[in-house]
């Protein structure tokens, strides 16, 4: 590895975290696909030798759960999956160098490879914790076989992760008030025999790494908090069936998905050197360097912001304990919304990726969309009027318009390119283009990917109609050619750069322009190399998204919604169960008198960067201004809470959450967080009592 400016000469690997084999795909699993695919071809475009590699996730709880509701095998269920993610991925232009699985040999034999070398280098041992057990089942209960609270938020939290919450990775044993999945009574803890990746051991390394690691800003600060704190060690076995085997002869505890997840991406990339005689896995990951003059390949993860911790101090200190090379960069993306508002899944209320397939639309406008609609690690909005908006104004009105219009006049006043010289203004605007992208690649802005082709062409709508060619023709022909050639040489220099990003509609116009070979072989100085002399009358590149195909789009999605709405509402009216029954214990009315609740007036609210669901809010409570933390990110726009009153307990201890400090609470009702408010125009520090 090095940090050297790309293109470098050292083989570079770019992966996507891992799809989990458990559910269909939504277009919001797709940013970080899409993303790592429109990095891999830039990098290529620069001349760096590049593979692009991911796999299906195939072990852990999730899946042995619900497989055995489906009364399949966790093996069969997670290929069915996996199998659909290989036809889905190339349906998006998402063209991967390898896909393999966790389950496949090459994995199975890297993983327990990896494990030997933590026994060999000391960094494991074996503690005995304590396990959640459910003695109806007589079953052990790990990670998400287990529900219960998490003990640093008190938000309801999975065995393994507090996804409500703070976001913590929690480990065996510390969930509180565990019940068990399975039967749905209480659990217990039992004292188990389990092995531990010693991370204190790297706490140093990491320290340093983190420092060296380029990527995103959230990727590259929001470890901190774990890495100059005191460490946890990581359990790295699991009593269940389901995964790869302990490999020391421990028969009966397989090793953690996150153990044998990451390593997926070496596999894979061993997977393809092994299909091709150019590129070398060993040369990437191997590490026979030092910090200080570090060896090995260019090594780039492309994730959602909720696996932070996992890629930059799990994966680090499991690279390491291993002497692999550590990754050169981590980019982090921020959520998809639908419409402003969370995914819900289990209503139904998303974009599923056979959704938009089924909808006739290209794949390259979603692409377009989702990697132009936002920074990378900013949240962004996919709804089926935002896609028209990009794809009427910047693909058809800019792009779209600028290439049609130069192609057609120069096909049918001069069969081609005119027979002149790109002037020196045209040539030194597509070389700022061409300089952009390098930027772009070098700063891990795929938004900058996508913007470089639109802003040339719409440089190249103010020259042509600047110099208005069509009245020159006959006027001064030869002035005529010139701004026609420079129009042309514009329209090639779109399509190398539009590859990356827009990869199907680079190929047609580069067909149109009766390039030979492939636009997805050029490197970026193919923008200044001049076009065929001829070649036949072009084709619009994009249609316009029309309203009323937008509004069926939209009613389509709204009906399905209400239907899974409606579903629910009917439950809830046929039974109770979800209702929490009134607590038996009661609490005298002094305890009640101890709480200070007050009224309190939201100043501002904003999301906490890393976290799924916690925001971080200004409350005005009379006396003072508090900052709370909230778990209502998902739940609320929180661009329009400023000024809307809630109720606050204020005396409460105070919390560090996510790394921020929470100095009171807010009360909300249910899943969905229903601020409770005031009736009255109650003054912010008035008492609730």
């Amino acid at each position: 590895m090095s940090h050297d400016t790309f293109p470098t000469d050292r083989p570079a690997v770019v992966t996507c975290g891992l799809p989990y084999a458990n559910g269909d795909l939504h277009v919001g699993h797709l940013r970080t696909y899409v993303s790592g695919d429109a990095l891999a071809r830039a990098l290529r475009r620069l001349g760096q030798r590049t593979a692009f590699v991911c796999g299906s996730d195939m072990h852990g709880t999730p899946i042995a759960v619900n497989a055995a509701k489906e009364g399949v095998s966790p093996e069969a269920f997670a290929l069915e999956y996996h199998e659909q993610y290989e036809r889905t991925f190339p349906r998006f232009n998402v063209a991967f160098d390898n896909y393999g699985h966790t389950h496949d040999e090459t994995n199975t034999e890297l993983t327990r490879e990896f494990v030997r070398s933590w026994i060999d280098n000391d960094h494991v041992e074996q503690k005995e914790i304590q396990v959640a057990y459910d003695p109806e089942a007589d079953q052990w209960l790990p990670d998400r076989f287990v529900e219960g609270t998490c003990p640093y938020c008190g938000e309801t939290a999975r065995g393994d992760e507090c996804d409500d919450g703070c976001q913590r990775h929690l480990e065996p044993g510390e969930i509180e008030e565990p019940v068990s999945v399975i039967t749905g009574n209480a659990a217990e803890y039992r004292a188990r025999e389990h092995k531990f990746l010693r991370l204190s051991d790297f706490q140093e390394y990491l320290q340093g790494f983190i420092d060296r690691l380029e990527g995103t800003e959230n990727a590259k600060n929001q470890p901190r908090e774990w890495i100059e704190g005191e460490l946890q060690d990581l359990c790295i076995t699991r009593d269940m069936d389901w995964g790869i085997d302990y490999p020391e002869g421990e028969e009966d505890l397989v090793l953690y998905v996150w153990v044998d997840a990451p390593i997926e991406y070496v596999a894979s990339t061993k997977q393809y050197s092994e299909r091709v005689d150019d590129f070398d896995w060993e040369a990437v990951w191997k590490n026979h360097g030092t910090d200080e003059e570090p060896d090995g390949g260019e090594i780039v993860h492309i994730i959602g912001q909720d696996i932070i911790q996992h890629h930059t101090v799990f994966w680090p200190a499991m690279l390491r304990g291993a002497d692999y090379n550590e990754p050169r960069a981590v980019m982090a993306c921020g959520f998809v919304n639908l419409a402003g508002k969370a995914f819900s899944t289990s209503r139904n209320r998303a974009v599923w990726a056979d959704d938009y397939l089924d909808a006739g639309l290209d794949p390259d406008l979603f692409r377009y969309q989702i990697i132009t609609g936002s920074e990378f690690e900013a949240d962004v909005n996919f709804s089926w009027d935002a896609l028209q908006e990009r794809v009427n104004g910047d693909l058809v009105g800019t792009l779209g318009n600028f290439i049609y219009r130069s192609l057609l006049f120069a096909h049918r006043n001069y069969d081609g390119t005119p027979d002149a010289a790109v002037s020196d203004e045209v040539s030194e605007r597509i070389e700022a283009a061409i300089a952009q992208v390098e930027d772009s690649v070098n700063d891990y802005s795929v938004r900058g990917l996508g913007q470089a082709p639109v802003e040339l062409a719409k440089f190249g709508n103010e020259y042509i109609q600047r110099h208005e060619p069509w009245k020159l023709t006959d006027e001064d022909p030869a002035t005529a050619e010139q701004v026609i050639r420079d129009c042309v040489q514009l329209a090639k220099a779109c399509a190398v750069l539009m590859q990356p990003v827009l990869p199907g509609k680079a190929a047609d116009l580069w067909a149109q322009l009766g390039e030979d070979g492939s636009v997805d072989d050029v490197t970026l100085d193919a923008a200044l190399e001049a076009p065929p002399e001829t070649f036949d009358a072009p084709e619009e590149l994009f249609e316009r998204l029309e309203d009323e195909r937008v509004e069926a789009l939209n009613a389509d999605l709204e009906s399905r919604v209400e239907a899974a709405e409606s579903a629910d509402e009917d439950d809830d009216t046929d039974s109770d169960m979800d209702l929490e029954p009134i607590a038996d214990d009661r609490i005298s009315f002094d305890d009640f008198q101890a709480l200070d609740i007050r009224v309190g007036e939201i100043l501002s609210a904003e999301g906490i960067d890393g976290a799924d669901k916690l925001a971080r809010l200004e409350v005005d409570i009379g006396v003072e201004t508090r900052q709370i933390v909230a778990g209502i990110k998902q739940l609320h726009d929180l661009d329009s809470l400023a000024g809307k009153k809630i109720v606050v307990v204020a005396n409460l201890e105070k919390a560090e959450l996510f790394g921020v400090e929470s100095n009171g609470m807010l009360l909300a009702a249910g899943d969905e967080a229903d601020l409770l408010t005031t009736h009255g125009d109650a003054v912010p520090g008035t008492k609730v009592q």
